[in-house]
């Protein structure tokens, strides 16, 4: 039996990764790419998320997979920046991502291997500290690993609802359009893309609002938070909906905005604060994120002061 588990906030990685990134003068075909200014990070989306809510002086365990030599280099680093967690070894290797900043463009390279396979047994493994977890929140954020069933983040979501914990989704594709349509969850943040990929469309902004507020309506979640890049943020939820905009900065790198975001946002909600001020607080904390350069996510200090320079916004639309 799972040890129990009584952090506020639990954050799930089935398919972590060391994040590398570099910088090069110039990216082409065929010639060595020398590169420079070499960093490594633990990355995937719940241990992002737990990154952002240490930042932010919260309190967050970890349960991710880990393998191979790259696995022990993934728990490495996670000590180095103080984060806890609750490892389950698998089989396969941790895969590596690979950013690059290209210096004479400015552009960024994102190279995301698939990563490994999961077995059922490793799985059943997860699914028993899911539920040995008696905390608020637990956070599926990122992609599944190769073996894992499109329905595990909703199966982890039942249980959440039974044990009486608020289960926030962070995903995309298969997984993220399984859990809405067979459990019910907390919070969930699609992109404004993958919002579009869910219901099989484009969407101009009014008909995100609807898609948005339909999820909410049939029970699907309580909450829904579409980011859309440099264009803000909209919320949906039983009280109505809040269209933010993102506050202006200069953007420097994009990696780790939306799970800086949902980082942001499930602290607040965890320390008691108002659904709208906890929004607010993610939008400022994926604006803090493409303000650093490399892998660094979020400041504390970029976040409170662009929370303070986002206006409060009337809702409006309720969800009957």
């Amino acid at each position: 039996m799972a040890e129990t588990i009584t952090a506020p906030i639990l954050t799930l990685t089935l398919n972590p990764t060391i994040d590398l990134s570099s910088h090069a003068d110039v990216v082409r075909p065929t010639h060595k790419i020398r590169t420079s200014d070499e960093s490594f990070e633990p990355g995937g989306g719940g241990i992002n998320v737990a990154r952002v809510v240490a930042e932010l002086g919260g309190a967050a365990e970890l349960v991710y997979f880990a393998g191979g030599v790259t696995g022990a280099f993934l728990d490495e680093l996670l000590g180095t920046i103080g984060l806890s967690g609750h490892r389950i070894p698998i089989a396969g290797q941790t895969r590596i991502a690979h950013t690059v900043h290209e210096h004479q463009t400015g552009l960024e390279y994102r190279f995301v291997p698939e990563g490994p396979a999961v077995s059922e047994a490793e799985l059943d493994a997860c699914v028993a500290l899911v539920e040995a977890f008696r905390g608020r929140y637990i956070v599926a954020s990122g992609s599944l690993p190769r073996g894992a069933p499109a329905d595990i983040f909703a199966r982890l979501a039942h249980i959440a609802r039974r044990n009486g914990v608020r289960f926030v989704l962070d995903s995309s594709g298969a997984c993220l359009k399984t859990t809405l349509e067979t459990a019910e969850v907390h919070l969930v943040k699609p992109s404004v893309g993958e919002l579009e990929k869910f219901v099989g469309r484009p969407l101009e902004e009014e008909e995100v609002r609807e898609a948005a507020l339909d999820l909410v309506r049939r029970g699907a979640a309580e909450m829904v938070a579409v980011t859309m890049g440099a264009r803000g943020a909209l919320l949906a939820h039983r009280g109505g909906v809040v269209r933010l905009p993102t506050p202006k900065v200069a953007v420097r790198s994009a990696v780790g905005a939306g799970d800086s975001f949902v980082g942001g946002m499930t602290w607040a909600l965890a320390e008691g604060w108002p659904v709208e001020d906890a929004f607010r607080l993610g939008i400022a904390a994926g604006a803090a994120a493409v303000m650093t350069t490399g892998l660094r996510l979020c400041q504390r200090a970029d976040v409170i002061r662009l929370y303070g320079a986002i206006e409060r916004a009337p809702e409006r639309g309720k969800a009957r």
